[in-house]
């Protein structure tokens, strides 16, 4: 029944979201999913280095799985692809070219670009590609999938007004009253259906500052590379809006405990890794010694000369 009158809602916006045009989904293993759906999808190849949300969709489609290593600069240690089966690609902190992406289109064919660290990467075209939100953005949802795939049936709206309150707190509060409502609404999307985006995450993309996000993460990207470069074990690409500043440095685990210490939350991605990866392997190291420092639009230069101090003083 229409409404008309009564108190205002949030405010609607009505600028074009950065991928725009794309399918809005609710989150990237609901592309995955779609992808897996549409293509038929029957056995699919997942790097050791990966989040095990992926290989978790892959087996609730019922797809076989195997996993593969990759090598320094980020790239599949090279094998063959089996009749029918799909290589998934993982753009780790935004470090793979897409001089390295077509090769690796030329050479399998059949692939899946998981830009879920690479938010204002563009599509290539025919390349499957995922793009979530939530690493970019305050919202509660949302991803964005490039592809040719046949359309699947009509598919029902997400709703996410209820899973907004710990973004909302963390607004106004510290980021540890809300964060176990954080860590709910990413366990949330385990077992939710693939869904449009909701319509309250599409007004907040809407009226995102693209611009300002992609430009000032990648002048903190730069910031923290400049100061930290001579430590960090990686040789990294400068990505476009990068997703954090992956630090790479001997025993990174306990650095990453003293940082948390003195309220600087630095993640461990993906821990799962850990599990997966055999003693000694490169993935293993990536997963323990990497720190993946914030570089987002919430912090400016003296933000970042404060982190490197903070740093710096852990390493010791």
């Amino acid at each position: 029944m229409r409404e008309m009158g009564g108190y205002i809602e949030l405010e609607r916006f009505h600028g074009a979201m950065f991928h725009e045009g794309l399918l809005a989904l609710n989150c990237g293993r609901s592309c995955l999913r779609y992808l897996i759906r549409a293509r038929k999808i029957q056995k699919i190849a997942l790097p050791i280095f990966c989040c095990d949300a992926v290989r978790d969709a892959c087996q609730k489609e019922g797809v076989a799985i195997r996993q593969f290593s990759i090598e320094e600069d980020w790239m599949p240690k090279y094998f063959d692809l089996g009749k029918g089966e799909w290589l998934y690609i993982v753009n780790a902190y935004g470090q793979l070219t897409q001089e390295q992406i077509q090769a690796l289109k030329a050479r399998y064919g059949q692939i899946i670009f998981d830009e879920a660290q690479a938010y204002f990467e563009e599509p290539l075209t025919g390349i499957d590609t995922i793009y979530t939100c939530r690493k970019f953005y305050g919202v509660s949802d949302g991803a964005f999938l490039a592809t040719d795939a046949p359309q699947l049936e009509e598919l029902p709206q997400d709703e996410s007004h209820e899973r907004m309150h710990f973004l909302l707190g963390r607004f106004e509060r510290p980021a540890s009253e809300f964060y176990q409502e954080y860590v709910s609404n990413n366990v949330f999307f385990d077992d939710e259906g693939i869904k449009q985006m909701s319509l309250l995450t599409e007004n907040i993309l809407r009226g995102a500052d693209d611009d300002f996000i992609r430009a000032r993460r990648k002048e903190n990207f730069l910031i923290l590379d400049e100061a930290l470069h001579n430590r960090n074990m990686l040789k990294l690409r400068v990505p476009d809006g990068a997703f954090a500043y992956p630090l790479m440095i001997p025993h990174g685990d306990e650095v990453r405990k003293k940082l948390i210490a003195r309220r600087i939350y630095i993640p461990m991605l993906w821990p799962n890794v850990l599990e997966d990866a055999s003693k000694g392997s490169w993935e293993r190291e990536l997963a323990r010694n990497i720190l993946p420092l914030p570089v987002d639009q919430r912090y400016d230069v003296q933000d970042m000369a404060w982190l490197v101090e903070e740093v710096n003083h852990c390493i010791g």
